[in-house]
């Protein structure tokens, strides 16, 4: 062992040795002659002390110098011996050159299972113990690429036959090939004995090699996956990009407005500013003007009062005081006279005196207006309350110079019917009384007629106005209450305001109401009555409605303008909207010739005559398929469109003339309101009135709102008609319900051909697979048959002889795993296990030998 070669010489002799001795182990003499005694001590110490030495040699040199695991290789193989024992047994002997091998068999056994023991992070590895060793590997292999090949390894150890276990042989060749890899050297060269002539290195490496193409494969995906990451996030990023760049623009836009405004504003404030001084300036030479006038005044009566002045002169200052007018005066008039100037009329001045003889009479009075008398119809009065006629009358004040006033209808009552008249269109409700009757009836009827019902609207209007109220569940108190607190109870409901607006009375259905009294009137009419006396009812009505209905208007117009607006954005930002443009316009150039072809851009509405173009060799394929299938090749990124244009189908459903009609109706209702206030703002407070303060809130927040849609419906029609030139198309005439209409038909169609290419995709794959399966079958009969020709074997027993093509069908149809078919398999496995059969087969592979 100590020589160089010696030691693998001495490992082939002991091997030698073991199968001419035919010995479990090479090791199991040499471990028994330890054991055995020979009766003299001396002679018995001096071998057992060359064995443990010839052990300790073998373990320490040669090979077992430098390499760890072939030194507890070669111990374990002598502890599985059951040497352990015998060296306890050894150390009874008390010798000291015997215990010194002893000692050194110990520590280098103890050194090598810690060091063992560190590989493994642990403090100890029991070797005798299976689950030991397991549950070590299981920990150091379970996070590791290693730990599927292990378990690989313990499952097919699972899966040996049993009946192997009393001859392990199997076991052993196992044995020995775990022990050749791990003792084989990087150089290839084997310490121990080969059961196999393989190079250890080479295998691995060949595997290492497998692996690193299947880690370089896998790589390659994960970089794939990477780059079509870093792709996407990339598109993301120039999205944002984008998007950030529109918000900027937007900021632009607006601080554009803002200023804009603010200049307006600013000047706006200067002007009414200025005016307010002006106006400040005239109040405070007003105010002067009528202090001195009153100071004049009062020195005027107190001169008249001490009668300083003549009589006349007192005329004519009053006279000049009351009228404001110059008049001619007295010769006679004192110097101090002329520097007084007529002051105006006092208010609680009293009536001047009468006028001296001297002075003139008062001058007469201008012309006055011409008046217009009314002349009253001479019309007999009807029997009973009449329905009204509702006509348009004309106004008296026109009647003059017309065909009216050469009419006299007076003359015609006398030839009229007049009694039908009243019969056939009484204002009273019917109510059936007998035509005879006793004098109880009579008394019944004149209690019935003090209690009649009269309505003078017309009866469908009565009609629906009574089933309106019904509804509203509410006394005309309640409703004419609501209405003037502008409903801060929220009693009336959004629909009933839009049913109370068509039941306004109008001026003469008012005068009718006002000649009745509310006892004798019916329902509707009496609501009629109670709020004709409200002022302005109707006024007021539509701003409440107005109010109410304000925010459901925003909510509807300004989802439609941002969804424009967005979807212009979209179709202008997105990259792989101008990949598939850049793709369709290279695939027309290429097919069209002459005039058609050469050109520089298409039309939008072509996109959607992709499916129109159909190929001539394969059915059901069109120009847009192919672009799909293309796509998934190439281009991968335009399949993804739809994610770039998600708001272009709610931008199809908008109209641009809709929305202008409605931003026409909420300007003019908002200017509505803001006059009905100034109107209410100069009439006298009725109680229980909250229009007021209740509309002027409204209109502040409405006006705010509303100039916040109006911006975006401006910034809406701007991006709208820059996404509209910048496709080529005409943004006078098109609408974005048929601009965006063309990106939902063309997506929809797009989607509908990526199914369609799947579909046949799979439909052609399960035919290839169901052709190459039908050739199989065909040549493998094929094969069987004429090798059975070549044999010279008859094939009697078609049902035995069949059954394994059965099988391989059965197996590839998915049949073998129904019940029958398994219990078929088990039968046919218990016949083939019999003796009989056993024999049967011998003598059928022996014929077939010969």
């Amino acid at each position: 062992c100590l020589i160089p070669g010696g030691h693998k010489k001495v490992l082939d002799a002991m091997s030698h040795y073991q199968r001419f001795c035919n010995e479990r182990s090479r090791f199991q003499g040499i471990v028994n002659d330890l054991d055995k005694s020979t009766g003299v001590y001396r002679t018995d110490v001096s071998i057992k002390t060359a064995l443990m030495s010839f052990l300790n040699a073998v373990l320490s040199y040669g090979p077992g110098q430098h390499c760890l695991e072939f030194r507890l290789h070669l111990r374990y193989e002598v502890i599985m011996l059951g040497i352990q024992p015998i060296i306890d047994k050894l150390r009874t002997h008390e010798n000291e050159t015997l215990d010194r091998h002893l000692d050194f068999f110990e520590m280098l056994r103890n050194e090598d299972e810690s060091e063992l023991a560190r590989k493994y992070e642990t403090d100890h590895i029991e070797t005798k113990s299976a689950t030991s060793m397991f549950n070590i590997l299981r920990r150091k292999l379970g996070h590791t690429a290693a730990y599927p090949h292990f378990l690989s390894l313990l499952h097919h150890l699972i899966l040996l036959p049993l009946e192997f276990g009393c001859h392990p042989q199997h076991w052993l060749l196992l044995d020995r090939l775990s022990q050749q890899l791990t003792l084989q050297t990087e150089t290839g060269e084997d310490y121990d004995h080969i059961l196999l002539k393989i190079n250890v290195k080479k295998v691995v490496h060949l595997l290492a090699k497998e692996e690193e193409i299947v880690a370089a494969k896998k790589k390659a995906d994960e970089l794939e996956m990477e780059n079509v990451d870093l792709s996407n996030r990339l598109a993301k990023k120039e999205q944002e990009l984008d998007q950030k760049t529109q918000e900027k623009e937007d900021l632009d836009e607006s601080l554009t407005r803002v200023k804009d405004r603010l200049e307006k504003e600013t000047a706006g404030h200067l002007e009414a500013k200025q005016k307010v001084a002006e106006l400040e300036d005239r109040i405070s030479e007003l105010k002067h003007r009528a202090d001195f006038e009153q100071d004049e005044r009062k020195r005027l009566e107190n001169l008249i009062n001490s009668g300083s002045v003549p009589d006349d002169t007192k005329a004519v200052g009053l006279s000049r005081s009351g009228s404001g007018r110059d008049e001619p005066t007295s010769p006679r008039k004192p110097e101090a006279a002329p520097c007084i100037p007529p002051p105006p009329p006092p208010a609680n001045l009293p009536p001047p005196p009468p006028p001296v003889p001297n002075l003139p009479p008062p001058p007469c009075p201008g012309p006055a207006a011409p008046t217009f008398k009314v002349e009253v119809k001479n019309v007999p009065p009807a029997s009973a309350p009449l329905k009204s006629f509702n006509w348009a009358k004309l106004p008296d004040t026109k009647v003059n110079g017309t065909i009216w006033t050469e009419l006299d209808e007076s003359k015609l009552y006398a030839s009229m019917e007049l009694e039908v008249v009243d019969k056939l269109f009484c204002a009273y409700q019917k109510n059936g009384v007998p035509a005879e009757g006793s004098v109880e009836d009579l008394t019944k009827l004149g209690k019935i007629s003090k209690s009649k019902i009269l309505s003078v609207i017309d009866g469908r209007r009565a009609q629906n106005c009574t089933i309106l109220l019904s509804k509203l569940k509410m006394t005309d108190e309640e409703i004419s209450k609501a209405i003037l607190s502008m409903d801060s109870g929220d009693q009336l409901p959004l629909d009933m305001l839009e049913q109370l607006l068509k039941f306004t009375p109008n001026t003469e259905e008012a005068a009718l109401l006002e000649e009745h009294s509310t006892e004798t009137l019916a329902r509707a009419d009496r609501f009629l009555y109670e709020i004709s006396k409200i002022p302005h009812y109707e006024q007021r009505l539509r701003c409440l409605h107005y109010k109410k209905r304000f925010s459901f208007w925003i909510s509807d117009i300004e989802p439609k303008i941002k969804s424009v607006m967005e979807a212009s954005r979209e179709v202008t930002r997105s990259r792989r909207l101008r990949r598939l443009l850049e793709l369709v316009l290279a695939l027309g150039n290429y097919m069209n010739k002459g005039p058609r072809g050469n050109a520089s851009g298409f039309r939008l509405t072509s996109l959607n005559k992709l499916v129109d173009t159909k190929s001539s060799s394969s059915r059901g394929v069109t120009l847009l398929h192919y672009l799909v299938e293309l796509a998934e090749k190439r281009f991968k990124e335009v399949l993804k469109l739809e994610e770039d244009l998600c708001h272009v189908k709610e931008a199809s459903k908008v109209s641009m003339k809709e929305l202008e009609c409605d931003m026409t109706q909420l300007r003019n209702n908002l200017k509505e309101v803001s006059r009905e206030i100034e109107f209410q703002r100069v009439q006298p407070l009725v109680p229980g009135d909250r229009f007021l303060p209740v509309m002027k809130e409204f209109l502040t927040s409405a006006t705010c709102r509303l100039s916040e849609i109006e911006d975006l419906f401006q910034d809406m029609k701007t991006r709208f008609d820059r996404a509209v030139r910048l496709f080529g198309e005409d943004n006078s005439s098109i609408q974005p319900e048929d601009f965006f209409v063309i990106f939902d038909t063309f997506l929809t169609t797009l989607h509908e051909a990526k199914l369609d290419n799947e579909n046949m995709k799979r439909k052609r794959e399960e035919e290839e697979k169901r052709a190459k399966q039908d050739a199989e079958i065909k040549k493998r009969t094929t094969d069987r048959k004429q090798g059975a020709k070549e044999n010279g074997v008859v094939i009697s027993n078609g049902s035995v002889k069949g059954e394994f093509d059965d099988l391989i069908s059965a197996l590839r149809t998915g049949d073998v795993f129904g019940e029958d078919s398994i219990a078929k398999i088990k039968r046919s496995r218990r016949s083939r296990h019999s003796p009989s059969s056993a024999r049967e087969d011998t003598r059928e592979r022996v014929i077939g030998k010969k």
